[in-house]
């Protein structure tokens, strides 16, 4: 009897040590697989934040160069205000002398 009872026992310690296996395995896979998962986001944000960084460049150097032409743009404004503003005054006085 006792010995049928150290078989059942130690039958059962080992179902359960297969168990806890079982469970281990599944725990570590889990473990893998979210590890996994989560370099492909990091992988997929790198990537985004390259883009991001280089739309930020491109958009800046559009910028900059809208900027630079409306400084252009305002110095000729302000040329053919100057040549407007001569022409009325010589135009006037033109007029004047007539």
């Amino acid at each position: 009897m006792m010995v049928e009872e150290n078989s059942r026992s130690w039958r059962f310690n080992r179902q359960i040590s297969v168990s806890v296996l079982v469970q281990l395995v599944f725990l570590a896979s889990l473990i893998v697989g979210s590890w996994v998962n989560l370099q492909r986001q990091l992988d997929l944000l790198q990537r985004d934040v390259a883009m991001l960084v280089q739309s930020q460049v491109t958009l800046q150097q559009r910028l900059e160069s809208l900027s630079a032409k409306g400084i252009k743009y305002e110095y000729r404004l302000r040329a053919i205000e100057r040549r407007v503003g001569t022409a009325q005054i010589a135009e006037e006085s033109f007029d004047r002398d007539l």
